[in-house]
């Protein structure tokens, strides 16, 4: 749980190899969401022949700037809950949050990980839909849920997620012949939708569908009503 020794990108990608020998399945469709979609798509540069298909939604490329947008962009649009994320931190430490707010995570006295936990939770969930909820604002409600997501999250971060700046780009050869559609909210704030249009640009083979009402969470109706509609669509074929 929360665990973050032997946890990276090419740990996980190995991961899903081995649960797909495991269950015995020759090639599968892969659906990902947000860092779902960056998983996905390591998966697929790795191992092209066992990809039938991708469901991408939400794209996050792991770029710097996109880290950037996060950490820092989002107050463009979402001042008030960027500023209590920060605040959360003391005033010295608002230098760098990332590395201040990683510290506190991977702390092991919970009176110090936990708050920073539900503080990042809390700032993520106000800016992932476009009507704002009471569940989605307020972030995971327990302090376990939180503390899984900031802590992995900021460690992945403070590693540029273990993958080199660009690498979808410079492997997108790899998997250009595989069916794939990538569903983006018009409205994401977390993943914005500059970058899915980035990765169409160079991948126009792919199936791009802009959902005019979305923001970021899959939970959202009109984006999830996408979701299903895609998989359904790979029941008879693109």
């Amino acid at each position: 749980f929360a665990e973050i020794n032997n946890n990276s990108t090419q740990h996980l990608v190995t991961d899903i190899e081995r649960l797909r020998e495991f269950l015995g399945v020759k090639k599968w469709l892969v659906l990902g969401g947000s860092w779902g979609s960056s998983l996905a798509l390591a998966y697929g540069i790795n191992y092209p022949a066992r990809v039938s298909g991708f469901i991408l939604r939400g794209i996050f490329l792991c770029r710097d700037k996109e880290l950037d947008w996060f950490l820092n962009g989002m107050s463009t649009v979402f001042p008030e809950a960027w500023r209590e994320f920060t605040f959360h931190l003391p005033k010295e430490e608002r230098s760098n949050v990332l590395i201040f707010y990683h510290q506190r995570l991977i702390n092991k006295d919970p009176s110090i990980h936990i708050p920073a936990a539900r503080a990042w939770a809390r700032y993520e969930g106000a800016c992932s839909t476009l009507i704002p909820s009471q569940k989605s604002s307020s972030g995971p409600v327990s302090g376990r849920a939180a503390l899984a997501l900031a802590r992995i999250e900021a460690h992945y971060f403070v590693n540029k997620m273990f993958l080199p700046d660009n690498y979808f780009f410079k492997n997108i050869e790899k998997i250009r012949n595989i069916p794939s559609i990538i569903i983006q909210g018009r409205y994401d704030m977390v993943c914005p939708i500059t970058t899915a249009d980035e990765l169409y640009q160079v991948w126009p083979e792919s199936h791009y569908h802009i959902i005019p009402d979305a923001g970021h969470s899959a939970m959202e109706p009109t984006l999830r009503s996408a979701l299903v509609s895609a998989t359904d669509k790979f029941k008879t074929g693109l």
